[in-house]
């Protein structure tokens, strides 16, 4: 099995899907001949022709109004927001139209387009290239949230999604592009949507997590459990929908939780899921379920941003601060 950065398990999955399906497209801006600002699309254009891996304007919502109208005549497109920065530009055509389609419609249309886009904290980029925006789609009934945390589960749920026929967003961590490596199969294999994977086994306290903030909670995990607590961490794969069945299995075990968000702390995936916890939960909780977060701020200059996003140390407090109550 080969050892893959999660960049090159994403090229992987649009590789194997361009190789199966002539409908899937891929298009946005650099992503051809330059192969995107990442290189998640290097080499993909020479591979698969310029008329199914293509550049377009700098226009976001031009990018996904030409996806939604390809996706409503069969076509599997998978379009990129080159930074998630930039999708107030898209949000009429994400949510406005896309998620609406099949509701719309009757089921007459649907919208099987995958937006792919970059966010995320710590590798110090400019002003709108950083800002972790997925709660604004938390309320957009009909569109999935999708965030891998690993170079595995990046491929198997790209796949999955690219072959799903309701419009989803991919939300690929800069951080972990090329910060950490495993092993990917060379084939295409899916990985679920909707269903979360508990990463780290434990009996004394939950931390759910999505994206980076799935690797930052496994290192404080391994620090309490140098003090003889055991906490059990859960990675959400997707945030919309949220998998409450497999949060509320580990709460009736661990009895306390804490979720960890690198999202402003207002309104967004960590409020949801304590909503859930509380409505599906609450009679297993031995006390308040704790959200740790950066506080409620524009994203910070890049001097900053290690203050502002949670770290180890963090989370560890966190998670003290639960098993106190």
């Amino acid at each position: 099995m080969a050892q893959m950065t999660m960049i090159q398990a994403i090229n992987n999955a649009l590789d194997v899907e361009l190789g199966r399906d002539k409908n899937v497209l891929v298009f946005g801006e650099d992503v051809g001949h330059n192969g995107g600002v990442f290189r998640a699309t290097d080499g993909l254009q020479s591979k698969h022709g310029k008329d199914r891996v293509f550049d377009t304007p700098l226009a976001e919502s031009g990018i996904i109004g030409l996806a939604t109208g390809l996706a409503m005549q069969g076509f599997r497109p998978v379009p990129e927001i080159q930074f998630f920065g930039f999708v107030f530009e898209a949000m009429d055509e994400i949510a406005g139209q896309a998620a609406r389609m099949r509701y719309r419609t009757n089921g007459r249309f649907t919208c099987p387009l995958v937006v792919r886009s970059p966010f995320g904290g710590g590798v110090k980029t400019p002003e709108m290239h950083a800002d972790s925006l997925e709660g604004l789609f938390l309320q957009s009934p009909g569109i999935r949230v999708v965030i891998p945390s690993n170079p595995y589960d990046a491929k198997g749920l790209l796949i999955s999604a690219i072959r799903d026929n309701d419009p989803v967003i991919f939300l690929e961590h800069m951080k972990l592009y090329r910060s950490i490596r495993g092993e990917v199969p060379e084939e295409a294999y899916t990985v679920p949507l909707d269903k979360a994977n508990v990463v780290r086994e434990g009996k004394d306290l939950t931390v759910i997590a999505y994206g980076a903030m799935v690797q930052t909670s496994v290192k404080a995990a391994e620090e309490m459990a140098k003090r003889g607590v055991e906490a059990e961490v859960i990675d959400l794969r997707s945030i919309s929908p949220i998998d409450i069945d497999t949060i509320t299995a580990s709460i009736k075990k661990t009895h306390r939780a804490v979720v960890v968000q690198e999202a402003q702390r207002s309104a967004g995936a960590a409020a949801e899921i304590i909503a859930q916890i509380n409505e599906h939960a609450i009679y297993y909780l031995e006390g308040p379920v704790l959200r740790i977060t950066p506080p409620d701020t524009v994203y910070p200059f890049a001097q900053i941003e290690d203050e502002w996003i949670p770290g180890p140390k963090q989370v560890l407090a966190g998670m003290d601060k639960v098993l106190s109550l």
